[in-house]
């Protein structure tokens, strides 16, 4: 791979806004971080504005973008838009949802999104019948991930069961192995890329039988996997689970070894104080999607308790109702803060290190989320000179990346050290929008 320079004008290096920053980078990753470098060296790519490492989206679903404004006609519940996901899913096939990943992607790299962890239970064709390679449907993801320039863990999810000793229902078939083991078997087929990584997911605790939930803890532990689980997102899951097993989800993913560090909970809304003690005591990590929990009318997890009991948290955009990690960040904190009327309760720094550093963390990317010799030279660059970010000082950078800025701000987004956005269009796919609307239109045919 070419030695690269890059001359940042502002970068966010962890704690501080550092100006004049001069990047070497080989074989895809920084080698060198030089300070008070107040112009470009010759040769080096100019990135001026703020550059932060690259934003993890550590909870997607890249189906659920058909959805956009689509479900927000009319009124309803979580259950009620489910119907609707349900008939979207049943319309794809391996190459529909290679084009319509393939832009969703290429949407999140213009947001400045350089890694996704996407939470895949899409595995067959309509009424579960298993396609030539069983994992066609995965592969497409990964494929289209790698079209459109960024990093992806495939978390491939066990979905089993529609509820509490139910079987699955129509639409969730093609979602279904029939048990853990035979989820594992065709699992274990996928390989890791370059650009790739493979972890596990367990669905919920009401779509994965008690019984059967080690299995798939221990498929990821073998592996040194990531392992993620949708928790606690509508109270009545915690009601089913109470009468099917007499206890919350939470205990009963510990009492059947799901929980720990290399474990995220996604959503962790509706928990109890012994959930929460849970969760961070055993290093269980948090990742909150604030803009798909406020439109699902889903309620406000108790992120602060969660992370001073010990649960990292990241950020993820899920349902994509927006694709915009700064959202996310800034939500989490603007929810909380309508929640207590108090401000405050995270630094910028803080929710800037959830849309990075530990959102690749909770996905298996350790090496990826800071700006320092030897981590993946993965970064995205917003303007400090848009109508949004314009006038704050250069040092509150991290303030108003979070508060001030959105996706639309993103001018640069760099993976590997390759420019995948330059000036705000994306380097491999020429017409983002284009693409949405060509693989969203082909799903109404």
């Amino acid at each position: 791979m070419t030695t690269r320079t890059y001359w940042l004008e502002h970068a966010w290096l962890g704690t501080h806004v550092e100006p004049g920053v001069v990047l070497s980078i080989d074989g895809g990753r920084v080698t060198a971080v030089r300070t008070g470098a107040d112009g470009p060296p010759p040769g080096a790519e100019i990135l001026r504005g703020l550059t932060l490492p690259g934003l993890a989206n550590a909870h997607s679903h890249a189906f659920h973008r058909a959805l956009r404004s689509t479900v927000q006609v009319g009124s309803g519940t979580f259950w009620t838009w489910r119907e609707v996901m349900y008939a979207t899913a049943d319309k794809l096939t391996p190459d529909g949802y290679h084009a319509l990943a393939r832009a969703v992607y290429a949407e999140m790299a213009l947001a400045g999104i350089t890694a996704v962890g996407e939470f895949h239970y899409l595995h067959h064709a309509p009424g579960g019948t298993r396609y030539a390679d069983p994992n066609a449907m995965g592969e497409a993801l990964v494929a289209a991930a790698a079209e459109a320039g960024i990093r992806i863990t495939l978390l491939d999810t066990a979905y089993l069961s529609s509820g509490f000793g139910e079987a699955p229902d129509t639409h969730q078939l093609r979602f279904s192995d029939g048990t853990a083991e035979a989820w594992a078997e065709r699992c274990s087929l996928l390989k890791e890329r370059d650009h790739a990584r493979i972890g596990a997911a367990v669905h919920s605790v009401r779509a994965v039988p008690a019984a059967q939930l080690a299995t798939v803890a221990r498929w990821a532990e073998e592996r040194r996997a990531p392992l993620h689980v949708h928790l606690s997102e509508q109270t009545a899951e915690n009601d089913a689970c109470q009468a099917a097993h007499g206890c919350t989800p939470t205990r009963l993913l510990a009492d059947h070894g799901v929980l720990g560090r290399r474990t995220t909970g996604v959503h962790n809304t509706h928990l109890t104080d012994e959930d929460i003690a849970l969760l961070g005591g055993t290093g269980t990590g948090t990742c909150m999607c604030p803009t798909t929990e406020r439109d699902l009318a889903d309620g406000i997890g108790p992120a602060p308790a969660l992370q001073a009991a010990g649960s990292p948290l990241s950020l993820g955009s899920d349902s994509h109702a927006v694709i915009d990690l700064f959202e996310e960040a800034r939500a989490m904190e603007l929810n909380e803060r309508l929640r207590t009327r108090s401000r405050g309760h995270w630094t910028a720094a803080a929710l800037l290190r959830a849309a990075s550093a530990d959102g690749h963390a909770a996905l298996g990317w350790q090496e990826a989320g800071t700006i320092e010799a030897g981590a993946l030279a993965d970064l995205t660059t917003i303007a400090l000179d848009s109508v949004r970010t314009a006038g704050p000082l250069p040092r509150l950078g991290a303030e108003t990346a979070v508060f001030a800025a959105t996706a639309a701000d993103v001018r640069h987004t760099i993976v590997g050290g390759r420019h995948v956005v330059r000036d705000g269009a994306h380097t491999l796919v020429p017409d983002v929008p284009q693409a949405l609307a060509r693989a969203i239109e082909a799903l109404r045919a």
